[in-house]
């Protein structure tokens, strides 16, 4: 099995080549997506999330409302490290689970934003990065409704994608058209098959 990191920085488009290697027959697992899940109600993880945060994170039908819980823990680095903690333990336990279903040829990518900053691209045996310039980047998260203030503080929450990139074993550039994108995708999973 050949185990893969994806990251890159907001808005750069991770979901998007996600979803390029899942349809060329990768299996692809979105970091985000497992932890949005652990936030419903009666998971430990929610049961954990709300005694350390107070129902005031919750929203009118009691779930983690995940705008308010970003509001709180992006201006205090303390308790965005406490909530990495809980969240990150649970992530860890879901992927070794996944693993251990999946067959010996499988490319398993995950798909996640912190994985340089969090050193956890170690643990993989490729590190893809996805790259793409911090004005389009900016654009496509205004675009997807998300406030400049709140891109601003996530974008200086994460690695300089410039300094990123020195730690892949590949780039792709999701600055162009789809088109362009899809070629280095298919390029990239190619390698995988054939790497060592």
């Amino acid at each position: 099995m050949k185990k893969v990191g994806l990251t890159g920085n907001i808005g750069c488009g991770k979901s998007t080549v996600a979803d390029m290697f899942r349809s060329l027959g990768a299996y692809v697992m979105d970091a985000d997506k497992v932890i949005h899940s652990f936030y419903r109600k009666g998971h430990p993880v929610y049961e954990k999330v709300v005694s350390l945060f107070g129902r005031e994170i919750l929203d009118e039908k009691g779930n983690i409302d995940r705008k308010k819980l970003a509001d709180i823990v992006f201006k205090d680095k303390e308790k965005l490290k406490k909530l990495e903690e809980i969240t990150h333990k649970a992530l860890y336990e879901e992927i070794e689970k996944v693993l251990k279903n999946l067959s010996e040829d499988t490319i398993f990518i995950l798909e996640a934003s912190l994985l340089v900053e969090k050193g956890s691209y170690k643990n993989y045996d490729k590190l893809i990065v996805v790259y793409a310039p911090y004005e389009v980047c900016k654009e496509r998260a205004l675009r997807r409704g998300m406030s400049e203030e709140d891109f601003e503080r996530r974008w200086k929450n994460q690695m300089p994608i410039e300094e990123k990139v020195k730690f892949a074993d590949y780039v792709i550039d999701n600055s162009g058209s789809l088109e362009e994108t899809f070629k280095q995708v298919k390029e990239v999973f190619e390698k995988l098959k054939s790497d060592p």
